[in-house]
């Protein structure tokens, strides 16, 4: 009789500890039945130690040896994000998934959270206690703690993920490959470092709103973690300047099946506008100084239009787009001088249409017939610098895996997660 090959691990939930032998038997024991009960998957549930000091280890390797879905590791250095870097890095499982040990947040979450990344919805996903639906029982000198933080994110890293601290966050382990290299932080700011890189990435990151209840017995220090939080946001703002760490986000952006989807359409118009402004001043200025000099408004016209047309690409390249970084960016510049065919050949259609009916206008009026058919390709111009720059994700191809654990490919997402679970293709 053959022994029949062990189903994959789709999720690994991590639970970093230091010095919590009081309430780790519970907790894991507790997470363990909740899984047991509410996951149709193979999972596993990782205890990371940190060095603790008491008899955590102990206890966690105790917990191996009695619950088959435990699994224990030992690390000699302290560090929440050291300790998630390692065991994802190392873990088999498809969707990666930590929470803190005091379970603090309701476990009826947890479904949701890894659910959106196993439909291949997103490929991120973080509890939020900031949403309006979440239920929070915290001091308010926490809650003014928290919100102050994120505030600060936002304002120092353009950050729009709501809660970057709730212990209660996922990730796809293919994700997590690219990603995690690139973080540098080993302690509390961990967890903001990878959602900032992840948002660079025009990645999908799912906020899931969670029941939270403050843990009395925290032992985290408050004053020194704001310090090392603000070090990192000046540390994560250096580095998201160079051209180097663009590139690699660009990188795993087309690794993980996307394009970068850039601002909202409002940010993205407004940017373009602003550029245009810009850009129209740019070209009727040079017109007006070259008409004379050049001796003909047609040559004029196409000199000016193309100093103009190489800025406004480079400009909404960068700005309007959020497209950084050497890579293509001497193919958008040929994509816009495509765009400037289009913009020369309708001012000087607008030209000869003028000439026609007044042979000797003045430079003025030849000047405002060349803003008029200007301003008509502008449309043209913006659909199509959003196509090629800033369009819409794509989805990637997923392995499919069926009630039977038998996998099969099957592009694009998943609609039935309670029958078959995606997980994204390699």
């Amino acid at each position: 009789m053959t022994t029949p090959t062990p189903s994959p691990v789709v999720l690994d939930v991590v639970i970093p500890v230091y010095n919590e032998q009081v309430t780790l038997r519970a907790c894991v024991r507790r997470l363990v039945d909740h899984l047991q009960v509410h996951f149709a998957y193979p999972f596993q549930v990782t205890i990371a130690d940190n060095a603790s000091t008491d008899e955590t280890w102990a206890v966690a390797r105790e917990l191996e040896a009695t619950l088959p879905t435990v699994r224990a590791v030992h690390l000699d250095a302290k560090g929440r994000g050291r300790a998630l870097k390692s065991v994802w890095l190392a873990s088999p499982a498809t969707v990666l998934a930590y929470m803190d040990v005091d379970l603090s947040t309701d476990l009826d979450a947890l479904l949701p959270l890894v659910a959106a990344l196993m439909s291949g919805h997103s490929d991120v996903a973080i509890g939020t206690r900031l949403a309006r639906q979440s239920r929070v029982e915290r001091g308010a000198k926490r809650e003014l703690i928290s919100r102050s933080y994120n505030l600060l994110l936002r304002a120092g890293l353009g950050a729009e993920f709501s809660d970057a601290q709730c212990g209660f966050k996922a990730i796809r382990a293919d994700v997590a490959r690219e990603l995690l290299p690139l973080v540098e932080d080993t302690s509390w700011f961990f967890d903001t470092e990878l959602l900032v890189l992840a948002e660079r990435c025009g990645l999908r990151i799912h906020e899931v709103p969670v029941d939270w209840y403050d843990d009395p017995d925290s032992r985290v220090d408050i004053v020194r973690t704001a310090a090392d939080d603000l070090a990192g946001i000046r540390r994560v703002r250096r580095s998201l300047r160079q051209s180097t760490t663009r590139d690699e986000l660009t990188r795993i952006n087309r690794a993980m099946g996307r394009r970068r989807p850039g601002a909202r359409l409002g940010t993205q118009l407004a940017r373009f506008a602003t550029i245009g402004v810009g850009s129209t001043v740019l070209h009727l200025g040079l017109f007006a100084a070259l008409r004379l000099p050049l001796g003909s408004a047609m040559l004029a016209n196409l000199v000016a239009l193309l100093v103009a047309t190489i800025a406004n690409t480079a400009a909404n390249r960068a700005w309007t787009f959020e497209v950084r970084g050497a890579q293509d960016r001497l193919k958008h510049q040929l994509q816009g001088l495509t765009i400037f065919g289009i913009t020369w050949a309708a001012t000087s259609l607008g030209l000869l249409a003028l000439h026609a009916l007044a042979p000797t206008a003045p430079v003025a009026v030849e000047t405002a017939v060349v803003a008029v058919m200007n301003v008509v390709s502008t449309l043209v111009r913006f659909v199509a610098l959003r196509a090629w720059m800033g369009g819409e994700q794509t989805d990637a191809g997923y392995f499919v895996i069926d009630a039977a654990d038998q996998p099969r490919t099957e592009p694009g997402p998943v609609s039935e997660p309670t029958t078959r679970l995606a997980l994204v293709q390699e």
